[in-house]
């Protein structure tokens, strides 16, 4: 017994001496838990950008599409035939695209921050309209765009011909932008 206890008092020397000269460096559990964390806000931090960016994208597509319906507008504004001969190459050669568009030099023709075509033409139903399309839209900035609302006669994607009511719901738009290259149609008078 009396062994025992001087066994039992050497370890705790022992162990009390380990206390007192303090842990060295962080346990495997402690080094997990960090890298956890740091994954955590790694993961976040790519969230917001991504959210920031769509919304950059989103916001970028309205200014540019109300920016065209203006320029058009005042262009055609004297003209007695309505937007009759509307193209991009005049629209290029008179500045009506704005400056965060890529133009063509020699061809006129526009492409959106996704690589496609941006097209305005006069409308098929009348002369006395226009329309606007953005191809390759990504489904979440097609359906931000298409219901930030305008003055448009009619909105439609690859899929839905036209978007009722304007501006439309957010139901009808996500219905009307199902995949991630996105055809967006606005009809302007």
């Amino acid at each position: 017994m009396q062994q025992t206890m001087k066994l039992a008092s050497r370890f705790g020397t022992r162990a009390a001496r380990v206390s007192q000269q303090g842990q060295r460096g962080a346990s495997l559990l402690e080094a997990i838990a960090y890298l956890g964390i740091a994954a955590i806000v790694v993961i976040g931090a790519v969230a917001l950008l991504n959210g920031a960016f769509t919304s950059a994208g989103s916001n970028a597509v309205a200014e540019q599409v109300n920016s065209i319906q203006t320029g058009v507008k005042k262009l055609y504004m004297a003209q007695g035939n309505g937007y009759t001969g509307v193209s991009d190459q005049i629209l290029s050669k008179a500045g009506v695209f704005p400056g965060d568009l890529a133009v063509d030099a020699t061809s006129g023709n526009a492409t959106n921050s996704w690589g496609g075509a941006v097209t305005v033409v006069v409308s098929t139903a009348s002369p006395s309209q226009f329309t606007i399309a953005f191809a390759n839209v990504p489904k979440a900035v097609c359906i931000s765009a298409v219901t930030a609302g305008g003055s448009w006669a009619a909105i439609g994607t690859n899929t839905t011909a036209s978007i009722l009511p304007l501006p439309p719901s957010l139901t009808n738009a996500e219905t009307a932008c199902p995949g991630d290259n996105n055809t967006i149609t606005w009809t302007s008078n």
